[in-house]
């Protein structure tokens, strides 16, 4: 698989000039409509090529939809690492799904479960307009996986006041948004997560009364968990965590709570390679407050980059 490119051509940088004040609005109209989620904007293939929008506009899948790829994510900034994941998992559903009647599209999530406070360090529009900048990213890598000849058809960017992932599964299965896509069945959705996130789904300090199993029954019903591996000195090496979810299938999800066969949803898979740059929101805004932007470019695209310093994100120790 090729890897994401983030050398943006003019034409995918095109966007609207009051991106921050659109977002802004559509969180305030979210706000007042005690909705648990909401998509706000769509973006697909051709707004690469076309006039930036004067407006956000949800558009529902076309076609009908098997699964829904999920990367659930504070986007505070959106990375390189955010984007490989990403792209990965689209070159691996494509090279699955040879029926062509179904198509790949990803949701891009923000949870905003404590939005009337101010959040830091930057605020949710200007997250949500970095995720537009990523929706592009992402729709400009996808084009270009050499394995596939079939496209990404879209990557909605959407909010949720639901704290827990099986709580934001069951927002998006009830959605009128994806209802009417003509599947034959469920939606599956496909949780991108990394390793980290794993160990905090099974952790039972979460679960009070012995409720995990109640809890995430409903959840690894019609959702699953492809979880990209994070080698380094806090997890282990790939080994450590691959044998982490053996220890699950042997019996350590049952004595936590859990049941064994939900490790059946949950699929491992490479992260970054050997001499790879270690990546993380949190190095990006080391790097901003450095003012090391050799680094930066190292740690998202550049269309995110050049957002990051025009706007003056993260320039702020402890903000």
């Amino acid at each position: 698989m090729p890897s994401p490119e983030t050398n943006d051509s003019p034409m995918a940088r095109l966007l609207p000039p009051n991106l921050v004040s659109l977002f802004t609005q559509a969180l305030k109209s979210y706000q007042l409509s005690n909705a648990t989620f909401r998509v706000l904007h769509s973006l697909n293939p051709s707004s690469l090529h076309s006039p930036p929008p004067e407006s956000l506009i949800p558009h529902p899948p076309d076609t009908p939809l098997k699964e829904l790829l999920v990367l659930d994510s504070s986007f505070n900034p959106p990375t390189l690492a955010h984007l490989r994941m990403a792209v990965s998992a689209l070159s691996d559903h494509n090279q699955s799904s040879p029926d062509n009647s179904y198509k790949s599209r990803v949701l891009l999530l923000l949870a905003i479960n404590n939005a009337d406070k101010a959040p830091k360090p930057a605020a949710f529009p200007q997250r949500l307009a970095m995720m537009y900048i990523f929706a592009q990213d992402l729709l400009q890598s996808a084009s270009k996986i050499a394995e596939s000849k079939k496209e990404c058809e879209g990557v909605d960017i959407a909010v949720t006041t639901e704290p827990y992932f099986h709580a934001k599964s069951r927002a998006v299965a009830e959605s009128d948004f994806y209802r009417g896509t003509g599947s034959a069945g469920p939606i599956e959705q496909v949780y991108l997560t990394g390793f980290d996130t794993l160990i905090r789904i099974f952790n039972p300090k979460y679960y009070p009364n012995d409720s995990m199993a109640r809890v995430l029954d409903p959840f690894f019903a019609h959702s699953r968990l492809r979880v990209t591996m994070r080698p380094d000195a806090e997890w282990g090496g790939a080994a450590e965590q691959v044998a982490y979810l053996e220890q699950l299938r042997r019996g350590e999800l049952e004595r936590v709570g859990g049941r064994t066969e939900w490790v059946d949803r949950i699929e491992m898979v490479d992260g970054r390679k050997d001499g790879e740059e270690v990546v993380s929101s949190t190095k990006v805004r080391e790097a901003v407050l450095r003012q090391d932007w050799d680094a930066l470019k190292k740690l998202v695209s550049k269309g995110v980059a050049t957002w990051i310093r025009q706007e003056g994100l993260y320039t702020q120790a402890g903000a």
